[in-house]
């Protein structure tokens, strides 16, 4: 059953809160399939995992292709509570995610809209679909309440 955006992004809320959690940048994602279910889960763990890509985005994708046995996850939607960086953009795009719907922007180095938008460029062989905003101010304070415990 397919559910309102404002759902899946409280599941990838959940993710990020297990990043706080364990010490890690709380951000959280979701990959949700054509029939509303998920299939992949994750939330950053680069420090755990002594992984450069232990990404959210990319942890959840993982998952999904895992689940699917394909890497190709076409139909399937991103939730993610922060605007991906590079690596994720180009992740999404080689995974072929229909679309993209994240939390808050990331003025730094998102390269969805806030810096670039590297998921409109023609050069690619896919399309992303985008939706930002949703569950933003949430996922902004959290991210400014494990920031503010760390300084």
């Amino acid at each position: 059953m397919i559910r309102s955006d404002e759902f899946y992004m409280h599941r990838a809320m959940d993710q990020a809160h297990l990043a706080f959690a364990a010490g890690e940048v709380p951000v959280g994602a979701v990959v949700v399939d054509a029939q509303g279910e998920i299939i992949g889960a994750g939330h950053n763990a680069p420090l755990a995992s002594c992984d450069p890509s232990g990404h959210a985005e990319v942890r959840a994708l993982r998952e999904a292709g895992q689940r699917l046995g394909n890497y190709r996850l076409e139909g399937c939607t991103l939730f993610v509570t922060l605007e991906p960086c590079m690596m994720c953009a180009g992740t999404m795009v080689h995974a072929r995610i229909a679309r993209l719907v994240y939390g808050a922007p990331e003025p730094r180095t998102g390269m969805v809209e806030s810096k670039a938008n590297l998921l409109a460029q023609p050069w690619f062989n896919h399309q992303i679909a985008v939706t930002g905003g949703v569950l933003a101010t949430p996922a902004k304070r959290l991210l400014k309440q494990f920031f503010a415990e760390k300084r």
